[in-house]
């Protein structure tokens, strides 16, 4: 089992011939991701990376059956992208773009409510299925397949947390990361939902950051919901009320924004909070019972 992604998900480029899509999607193919082509307008009809590129995704859906498409399309132009993914009917949208402007993302988010379409980001690494599928920019030789479930806001502390659960012993179900823009597609509440219905996995790391309320409310429904262990870690611990870190997202502005208010709430809700990405690993083998390797 996994989640959103695996060896049978279609993939489709968009931004395919440019210098991100191109790098990117080299590194996805040579993953054994299953990416069919990809999209750059203007450019139907030709071939890039040995793949077909088209003008549409709705090309892409009718010529190659694309169900999943990773969006590495300049910021001016990237909300069109998601959109038209969706219009196709697209199932699932990875946005690794970074600096979207908010008020294109309000228009993206109106405009998915109702569709079947699920966006993961924006600014996010994508989606992993370890030995599956990569569908992002994270290096895929550190993901060992296995039973965690990982849902992030942060790229390189997804990266972190799946080197601690290999070296704990253990490997990853499937790891979303899921952006730290001020409006994304997938919260972190509905990553932990796709985790908790997930046979295949036994335990859950949840990595947020200060500003916003999206690990509150993920803590609170698992109160009431959990079937399996959550180990939380929250960044930006010594940052300082009004200040932004990293993510445009990342801004403390109430007083259950701080790293230490949403430590005390997930410690509250029955998570194992660890103040340090070092021990992510060892603190869930040992919430599992497992013996380190």
């Amino acid at each position: 089992m996994s989640v959103l992604v695996n060896k049978d998900s279609k993939i489709v480029v968009q931004g395919f011939t440019g210098n991100e899509g191109t790098f990117h999607a080299t590194q996805m193919i040579e993953y054994g991701t299953n990416v069919i082509g990809g999209v750059t307008p203007g450019k139907g009809g030709t071939t890039h990376l040995d793949k077909p590129v088209f003008n549409t995704v709705a090309d892409a859906v009718k010529h190659a059956g694309a169900n999943v498409s990773i969006i590495f399309v300049p910021p001016a132009f990237a909300a069109d992208a998601i959109m038209e993914a969706a219009e196709a009917g697209i199932g699932l949208v990875v946005c690794i773009t970074e600096g979207i402007p908010t008020k294109d993302m309000i228009t993206v988010k109106e405009y998915l409510r109702g569709r079947n379409t699920r966006l993961v980001g924006p600014n996010c690494p994508g989606v992993i299925t370890p030995e599956e599928a990569k569908v992002g920019i994270m290096p895929g030789f550190v993901f060992k397949k296995g039973t965690i479930g990982i849902v992030s806001k942060s790229g390189t502390l997804t990266y972190e947390a799946a080197d601690q659960v290999v070296k704990a012993g253990m490997g990853i179900s499937t790891a979303i990361g899921i952006g730290g823009d001020p409006i994304i597609g997938t919260t972190t509440l509905e990553a932990v939902q796709l985790f908790m219905n997930d046979p295949a996995t036994e335990g859950i790391i949840m990595i947020g950051e200060i500003g916003g309320s999206l690990e509150a409310e993920a803590a609170r429904w698992i109160k009431e919901n959990n079937r399996k262990p959550v180990v939380g870690f929250i960044a930006g611990q010594t940052a300082p009320p009004g200040r932004r870190m990293g993510h445009a997202g990342a801004i403390i502005g109430g007083a259950e924004d701080t790293a230490a208010a949403k430590m005390k709430i997930m410690a509250e809700c029955g998570i194992t909070v660890v103040d340090s990405p070092a021990v992510i690993g060892q603190t869930m083998a040992k919430v599992l019972g497992k013996v380190m390797a």
